[in-house]
């Protein structure tokens, strides 16, 4: 259990002390990659996917800059940071796949990829959310960290 950074000698939940590290620049960039179906897509592709809730891609990209901000405050012994920034991209793929990128950075003594994940995260639930009464054929088919820069060791997924 040691390796786990979360855990104590005795093997009880514990937050990482980051007091005596060294504030860095740091940068993570985090993907949630949604499959609407068809029928979804269709009208994504016809420029009418707006539901009475709003707009689905620029609700999505404030819900996840909103979760990413709250990311201490949802998991368990994660650090609250102060983000510099938080930006969300939403494109489609030519698999008509849905591509949520969530870029968090921020100068500090600990990683903001969790941010970042939450970030991407939230907005794949979001557009579920804004889609679900047009079909559940709704698929998020994952959530993964593409790249994190500035920590002990850098992180590049192809």
């Amino acid at each position: 259990m040691s390796n786990f950074t979360h855990l104590d000698a005795s093997g009880n939940p514990s937050m990482v002390d980051v007091g005596e590290k060294t504030a860095t620049k740091r940068m993570a960039r985090a993907r949630a990659t949604l499959v609407l179906g068809d029928e979804i897509m269709d009208r994504l592709e016809k420029e009418e996917i707006h539901t009475k809730k709003g707009p689905v891609f620029q609700t999505a990209i404030i819900a996840g800059v909103m979760a990413a901000k709250k990311t201490g405050e949802l998991i368990p012994l994660c650090h609250p940071v102060g983000m510099d920034n938080c930006q969300i991209h939403i494109q489609v793929n030519d698999q008509r796949e849905v591509v949520i990128d969530c870029i968090a950075s921020v100068t500090a003594k600990t990683g903001i990829e969790m941010e970042a994940l939450t970030g991407a995260s939230m907005a794949a639930l979001t557009v579920y959310d804004m889609c679900k009464a047009f079909s559940h054929d709704i698929v998020i088919k994952e959530i993964k960290l593409m790249e994190k820069t500035g920590g002990k060791k850098d992180f590049k997924r192809e």
